[in-house]
């Protein structure tokens, strides 16, 4: 009876595990300061700008913003996060496969989605954890700049 109670356990785990995953998630503290330092970033530069940090799953972890950003900077700011953490890719690469090709042209019709450069995937051992988006410079490329400093500084990439 003991060894049938072991294997019947032993069978009941191994399921369980079958039926789940795990995954990595930026933490809360890499979240604020990709967030800060993406905002000291830009503002190094002259520009005043927010940063939003997503989860792997586009929920919002860290916000921070600039004086002097404009308002419309947080809710581009959030959208580009949830777009380069959607896509799993630069919202610059997003901008360009949407102007190339045609089949791809209806994705900034999807609720949240902003097809403009300064969203960036953070990635961590090849798996995406989450995402920062910038807005506010004068051009997404400057934007884009800033966010890839900031996951450099944080995750050494």
């Amino acid at each position: 009876m003991k060894h049938t109670l072991t294997l019947l356990i032993a069978l009941t785990g191994s399921v369980f595990a079958q039926n789940t995953i795990s995954t990595q998630n930026i933490s809360l503290s890499a979240a604020n300061t990709i967030a800060m330092q993406a905002v000291a970033e830009c503002q190094a530069k002259g520009h005043f700008v927010t940063a939003t940090v997503v989860d792997r799953s586009g929920l919002v972890v860290a916000v921070a913003r600039a004086d002097g950003a404009g308002p419309h900077t947080i809710e581009a700011s959030k959208a580009k996060a949830f777009t380069a953490v959607s896509a799993r890719n630069l919202t610059s690469a997003v901008l360009e496969n949407v102007q190339k090709n045609p089949a791809a042209q209806y994705l900034p019709d999807i609720p949240g989605f902003l097809a403009l450069a300064g969203g960036v995937p953070i990635r961590v051992n090849n798996e995406v954890v989450g995402a920062v988006g910038v807005g506010g410079a004068p051009g997404g490329h400057l934007d884009e700049q800033c966010a890839v400093a900031a996951i450099a500084k944080v995750f050494g990439q």
